[in-house]
């Protein structure tokens, strides 16, 4: 069975939700948990006619950055601290996050990456695309898709 499940989260009210079946899911199969949140890159600006430009320096961008993902850690850490589930905590930097999901389930020796679905179809799922989607055909560590 599974013993290090991965789960992502980018702090939405459907990922942590998801958070909460997956840290009931590793106490019922005595499983840890790594949770993982991609902190997005600095936006970089470009100057010219019509560009917006960001005060905010590289430097507050990631420090606000890393207290967002200290927030979205932090609360499935807290879950996994009532059910008694170990828990270990990651994050990368990265505008591709299905890759970095991919990279820290890989690199934390998960086999198993737990994640939601926001279940966008058509039209919609064709242009937005789905970062579970992406991992789903990419990863080769197993992936249980929550709906």
């Amino acid at each position: 069975m599974f013993k290090h499940i991965l789960v992502p989260t980018d702090g939405s009210e459907l990922s942590q939700a998801t958070a909460r079946h997956a840290v009931l899911f590793a106490q019922e199969t005595g499983a840890r948990i790594t949770v993982f949140f991609a902190k997005p890159e600095y936006p970089i600006a470009y100057f010219g006619e019509g560009a917006l430009i960001d005060p905010t320096t590289p430097e507050k961008f990631a420090e606000m950055a890393e207290q967002q993902a200290k927030g979205y850690l932090g609360a499935v850490q807290a879950l996994c601290a009532e059910a008694g589930v170990a828990c270990d905590v990651a994050t990368a930097t990265s505008d591709v996050p299905y890759e970095a999901i991919i990279q820290a389930a890989e690199k934390s020796g998960c086999d198993l990456i737990f994640m939601a679905s926001h279940g966008r179809r058509g039209i919609s799922g064709f242009l937005l695309g789905s970062e579970t989607n992406k991992v789903l055909t990419h990863s080769k560590v197993p992936v249980l898709v929550y709906r």
